[in-house]
């Protein structure tokens, strides 16, 4: 099989919340000790990656791997609206410090999903103050890290309140045609959306209330975390705090490279489908074209495909082989994206998420290699991938599904923290030149 060339980036990427443990100033936190919480578990002490990052960096490192992508805890930093704390700013300086002592290049995120408590109290992803508040945390933050930088995403998958608003839309539309004999309604499911959402009906709406009560919001409807339905201002909202974190950071440190991440589906339409998956990548990609311009590379994140036909999006067949998060199993989805996305952003693309949540890991080996296959391909032929981030490093807290999804390079026993490389982690290494 071929290999990347020494300076592409190879790595895999964690989300703080997700592997940290303890993040106990977050808005996730918070939902999770809920009476109703929507969240199969709590995080708790996940995987102790705060602890244990060297450990976990080290592992990346001598299976060959040069790159790490991971996110710094606004809510860390900042526990209260007023609070800066250096100790954890020191804490993340020894992270970064910790992957160029291991030859490993940083790819840093500065908001992956979790936010402060506070900033959802007072209005969160709706709140226009929200963009001067994000850009201050982010030009504050480079300023005292930045010399151990190089490239920075603002923001997650941008554009995933868009897509939850439309799968509670969606969701709405089925409710409302529950009784209707001829069953119509919605076509979407919790699959649709590539993060670890459930779709509990019955808890939805006390989980509601009560998250409402833990951020002193007396309207449920107004509660604005990251990861919630948004309003199309709220949607645009988002694009206005990347746009400004963006040219804060590079006042501060002109040296940095830096861009946003989505999330992307390889829209493939049936005949007379084709109206839909236009409409579809629009809504995922398109219109974020223009706030996206003047960055210096896009994260490309992709783990499935979609389907469209006359009717609209279409579930795949019953014996198409899924993934645990209930997506169908295809590993060329990603390069098709890639391919996709190139036609319009004429930057860099780094794939910042790709991977396969499986319990099978000689699955995971095999969709590895085929994912890679694509992308080599796309770089032969021109188009400016600089780097692939596997999802992901470590088995972890895959948000409101627990810890049941393992998407992981390296097993985690909770019980011990024990970590245990599997045989994938080997085989991605071996896919760059030494």
């Amino acid at each position: 099989m071929k290999k990347f060339a020494k300076n592409f980036m190879l790595g895999a990427a964690t989300a703080a919340h997700q592997v940290e443990g303890n993040n106990i100033h977050s808005d996730y936190w918070a939902q999770e000790q809920l009476p109703h919480s929507m969240f199969n578990e709590p995080s708790l002490d996940a995987v102790d990656h705060y602890n244990r990052y060297t450990e976990d960096i080290r592992l990346l490192a001598e299976a060959g791997l040069n790159a790490y992508r991971f996110s710094i805890e606004w809510a860390r930093i900042q526990p209260k609206p007023d609070a800066w704390d250096e100790k954890e700013v020191e804490h993340y300086r020894a992270v970064l410090k910790c992957c160029h002592e291991n030859g490993v290049k940083p790819i840093v995120t500065m908001h992956h999903f979790s936010s402060p408590k506070w900033l959802i109290s007072q209005g969160g992803w709706e709140n226009p103050e929200t963009v001067k508040k994000f850009a201050a945390y982010c030009k504050r933050l480079v300023s005292e890290l930045g010399d151990q930088m190089e490239y920075v995403c603002t923001i997650n998958e941008a554009n995933m309140r868009l897509q939850l608003a439309a799968l509670m839309q969606d969701m709405m539309k089925r409710m409302q045609a529950h009784s209707d004999q001829e069953g119509t309604g919605g076509k979407k499911s919790e699959s649709d959306v590539q993060v670890g959402i459930n779709m509990n009906q019955e808890n939805m709406m006390l989980s509601m209330m009560e998250t409402a009560q833990a951020f002193g919001i007396q309207d449920p409807r107004k509660v604005h975390t990251f990861v919630s339905q948004c309003t199309p201002e709220g949607d645009l909202l988002v694009m206005r705090a990347h746009e400004a974190a963006r040219d804060a950071m590079k006042e501060a440190c002109p040296h940095l490279k830096i861009g946003l991440t989505l999330s992307l589906h390889d829209m493939q339409p049936y005949p007379g489908g084709e109206t839909f998956a236009g409409k579809e990548w629009d809504d995922e990609f398109l219109h974020y074209l223009p706030f996206i311009k003047n960055d210096d590379f896009l994260g490309v994140q992709c783990y499935t495909r979609k389907h469209f036909d006359k009717d609209g999006v279409t579930q795949p067949a019953a014996d198409v082989r899924r993934t645990q998060m209930g997506y169908e199993d295809y590993p060329s989805a990603i390069a098709n994206v890639v391919r996709k996305v190139a036609e319009d952003f004429k930057g860099d693309l780094i794939v910042t998420e790709n991977g396969i949540a499986t319990e099978d890991d000689a699955r995971r080996c095999e969709f590895v290699k085929e994912a890679a296959e694509g992308i080599q391909a796309c770089i032969e032929d021109g188009i400016p991938v600089k780097g692939y981030m596997y999802w992901l490093l470590l088995d972890n807290f895959e948000w409101q599904k627990g810890y049941g999804m393992t998407f992981g390079l390296i097993a985690v026993d909770r019980s011990t923290q024990t970590r245990t490389a599997k045989e994938s982690l080997s085989v991605l290494g071996c896919l760059i030149e030494r």
